[in-house]
């Protein structure tokens, strides 16, 4: 079961500057800043309500979100949705015929586990879902 948008991914090239206009825009302060080097990103975090914005830079030139930024932009990245169980989730997609990025959860940024949807199966919005480890 879906329980709530956990956090909205946005593609940036400097995270220090994105950081400085975030923490002006929402007024609070990025309360996480994390390297997640197996897939090549560091990310800034922000909560607003029981939602968090993901800002994320790639760390090297063979990173997902710097080939995403050459390509498309700065901008919105992914949007994350949060299950009970990232395990189980992927287990009904799969039963339905959903393309899949991810066939087995991983960990990701904050120790969540996680697992990425093809934009071909969502409407061309990469998604995500994660959950807190079991």
């Amino acid at each position: 079961m879906i329980t709530h948008i956990e956090h909205i991914g946005i593609a940036v090239k400097d995270l220090n500057e994105s950081i400085k206009f975030y923490e002006d825009f929402l007024g609070s302060k990025c309360y996480a800043v994390e390297e997640v080097s197996d897939q090549k990103v560091k990310t800034a975090f922000f909560k607003i309500g029981e939602t968090k914005i993901e800002l994320l830079e790639g760390t090297s030139s063979d990173s997902p979100i710097t080939k995403f930024i050459d390509k498309r932009g700065e901008g919105i990245h992914h949007i994350a949705f949060a299950v009970d169980d990232v395990k189980s989730k992927l287990n009904e997609l799969k039963e339905k015929n959903v393309q899949l990025i991810d066939h087995e959860p991983r960990t990701g940024a904050e120790g969540l586990q996680i697992a990425f949807i093809h934009p071909k199966a969502a409407n061309g919005v990469l998604t995500e879902i994660c959950s807190h480890k079991k």
